[in-house]
């Protein structure tokens, strides 16, 4: 890696006043945490929405992921309207509606408009690139790469934030006060975009291509809908194998659409840089094995005694089981711009991948103590933290700074896909590991399940030193 952006010469920075900059930072963390803790709510309500509103908890379970669906969807057409002249403008637009989503999820509505209202939470998830873009572009180099880390850890840790929070809330006051959290951080999110937000710099155009992000929307709504229903691929596995081979096609025919385009939204030939394009691997695959691991362990922690095996926890306590995931990862998120002026940063990909690792040898040795899962969920968050905070200087070391909302935006559709592949291949594998007539996997399906994700991390350490070894013969030929 050469250091020099795809595309040509860096753009010109525009940094705001120095006291402008004191309250720019804190905006921009407050608005990619509370963007991610609201999109998470979904996760420890699904038991109480099924009860609330007399549905399935496979119905529920929609309530998680329409706004992960929307949120990959809208995140990478944010990211290219970032990259123009509106960026402003789109943000507090997105955020009005994420505020009008909450809403929707307050008011005494039937199920159909509280899934509704999901979807607009979930659209903040492409506000976490806009935020990245913004810190690029008007605040010093230095201080920048420092704040884009940052806020990569909290887009992740934001989950930890919100879970127990959501989770005690629903225990006192109901599914809709839970949800009600949500309206309250989004509308103080909303009015510090407001207040702080600067405009994008001159000269910046940005089109989006409509037809672009039609194909990659339906593409992305069938890899989502396929990794969500894992039922689909037990008991119709033709067609769920046929979706797949559409997903692959559409995705395919996406690439083309792009590659042909003047006004790509993902400018697929940045992407095909080898530096970006093993990250974007490392992501995918990293994705699937972090989360894996965070789905595992809270299910583990609420499994009943009765299966031989867990620790009944309600969820509000097993929401406090996430309190090391979010400290330790913030710790590593704060920690990794200084170890990055010795450590190149996809050696820190590697090293942080080696940790989550870690997280999962923990886990399938030692689970017998509630310490051990808060020990193992400690490992996990100092390791998604340092893997998210040097994710970002990867792809932007080779990026123009008008391209940095549209080159994370596609990384971070990446993470969503694992992500809800990594929560589908850790339902399936449970599954198998159920006995008949039994209602909770066997505790060895658990065992297998670490491997399983030991593997992935495996597989992502060796691609992150692929990219050590090609960043290292390119500065030192």
């Amino acid at each position: 890696m050469t250091g020099q952006p795809v595309g040509g010469v860096a753009s010109k920075a525009f940094p705001v006043a120095r006291s402008e900059a004191r309250l720019l930072v804190p905006a921009l963390m407050f608005i990619a945490l509370v963007v991610a803790a609201v999109a998470s709510l979904g996760t420890p309500l699904i038991t109480s929405v099924a009860t609330s509103f007399h549905v399935s908890l496979g119905s529920a379970q929609w309530t998680l992921t329409v706004a992960l669906l929307s949120g990959a969807v809208a995140t990478p057409v944010l990211g290219r309207l970032g990259a123009g002249p509106h960026r402003r403008a789109t943000i507090l637009a997105t955020l009005a509606v994420v505020v009008a989503g909450s809403a929707l999820t307050v008011l005494p509505l039937p199920f159909a408009w509280l899934l509704a209202g999901r979807a607009a939470q979930g659209v903040g998830l492409g506000l976490t690139a806009l935020m990245m873009g913004v810190a690029r572009d008007h605040l010093p180099e230095e201080r920048s790469a420092a704040v884009i880390a940052l806020i990569s850890v909290v887009s992740i840790i934001g989950a930890g934030v919100g879970y127990p929070l959501a989770a005690l809330l629903a225990e006192l006051g109901g599914v809709r006060a839970a949800y009600g959290l949500g309206l309250v951080v989004t509308a103080a999110a909303l009015l510090t975009a407001w207040r702080s937000m600067p405009e994008a710099p001159e000269g910046r155009s940005a089109h989006v291509d409509v037809a672009g992000a039609v194909v990659l929307a339906a593409a992305l709504l069938l890899v989502l809908f396929l990794a969500g229903e894992r039922n689909l691929w037990s008991r119709h596995l033709a067609l769920a194998a046929g979706l797949a081979v559409v997903a692959v096609v559409l995705l395919c025919v996406w690439a083309v659409i792009e590659l042909r385009s003047t006004t790509p939204l993902v400018d697929v030939r940045a992407v095909r840089h080898p530096a970006v394009a093993g990250a974007n691997l490392a992501m995918f695959v990293g994705g699937i094995g972090m989360y894996l691991l965070l789905t595992l362990i809270t299910r583990y922690a609420q499994t009943p005694h009765g299966a031989g095996y867990g620790f009944g926890l309600t969820t509000f306590v097993a929401g406090l089981v996430l309190i090391p995931f979010s400290l330790l990862g913030f710790v590593a998120g704060k920690l990794t711009p200084r170890v990055r002026t010795r450590i190149a940063d996809p050696l820190l990909l590697a090293g942080s991948a080696v940790v989550v690792g870690g997280g999962f040898a923990l886990f399938a040795a030692a689970r017998s103590d509630l310490a051990e899962l808060f020990a193992a969920m400690g490992v996990l968050g100092f390791g998604v933290g340092g893997f998210s905070a040097a994710m970002p200087g990867v792809i932007l070391a080779v990026t123009p700074k008008g391209e940095t909302s549209s080159a994370m935006s596609f990384n971070y559709v990446v993470r969503s896909v694992g992500y809800s592949l990594g929560s589908a291949i850790g339902g399936l594998i449970l599954a198998a590991g159920t006995g008949p007539g039994h209602l909770f996997p066997d505790d060895s399906a658990y065992t297998t399940t670490a491997l399983v994700g030991i593997g992935a991390m495996a597989i992502t350490t060796l691609t992150s030193l692929a990219l050590a070894r090609r960043r290292s013969s390119e500065t030192n030929p």
